[in-house]
Formats: structure tokens, C-alpha cells, sequence
């Protein structure tokens, strides 16, 4: 069995930062790629940034880019999420999302977070 946990939410003023942090553990795997969704209310879900490992590249949505920084620390294989210039739109819970290899079972998998809430307001 594989595991996400999130951590690094909370309450930031426009303006403010805060780091997002997920941690893959559990059944021997290989991480193709590891990102962040969010969901506002009552809006879909969307990709924030990405890190596609099997081809090295990152991607961000556009309202986020030059404000946000996805990077990771493959020894723990965690991801983290490095958000400045906090806007009230960037209000979310945010969802982490891994795309594993289980090289031992033969195929891979997505797996998803438990999600952690991200509020900009003053």
C-alpha cells in the first residue's frame, strides 16, 4: 500500500507565502511524476505544477507561473510546493498526486493525498 501525506496548509495573507510538502511512502515503487491539484468551491479541480520525472520537465498552469515553484527531494521522495505572492483566488484545498511505477505488481497507479486547505484572505 502506498501513502501521500500533505502537510504545509493554513491561513496566509495576500501577499504571503506558504510551502506545501507530500511524501510518498510505503510498497516498493518508482515515482514517473508527483504534482498538486486544487479545488476551489464549486469549481473542477485542476493541475497546479508538475514534475514529470521520467522526462525531467515541470509544468504550471498559467494564472501561477512566476508565483509558484514545484521541486522535489528524491531521496524522501517528496514533493514540495513553494507558493509566493499569495492571491484570494489561490484559495483551494490543495491535493497532491503521484503517478507511481510498482515495478514489483507490474504496472502503475495514480494515488492522491488527503488534501490540506489553503486560505488567502486578511
Amino acid at each position: 500500500q502506498v501513502q501521500l501525506v500533505e502537510s504545509g496548509g493554513g491561513l496566509v495573507q495576500p501577499g504571503g507565502s506558504l510551502r506545501l510538502s507530500c511524501a510518498a511512502s510505503g510498497r516498493n515503487f518508482l515515482i514517473n511524476a508527483m504534482g498538486w491539484y486544487r479545488q476551489a468551491p464549486g469549481k473542477q479541480r485542476e493541475l497546479v505544477a508538475i514534475i514529470n520525472k521520467r522526462r525531467d520537465i515541470t509544468n504550471y498552469v498559467d494564472s501561477v507561473k512566476g508565483r509558484f515553484t514545484i521541486s522535489s527531494d528524491n531521496a524522501k521522495n517528496t514533493v514540495f510546493l513553494q507558493m509566493n505572492s499569495l492571491k484570494a483566488e489561490d484559495t483551494a484545498v490543495y491535493y497532491c498526486n503521484a503517478d507511481l511505477n510498482l515495478y514489483d505488481l507490474g504496472y502503475a497507479r495514480a494515488y492522491w493525498g488527503q488534501g490540506t486547505q489553503v486560505t488567502v484572505s486578511s
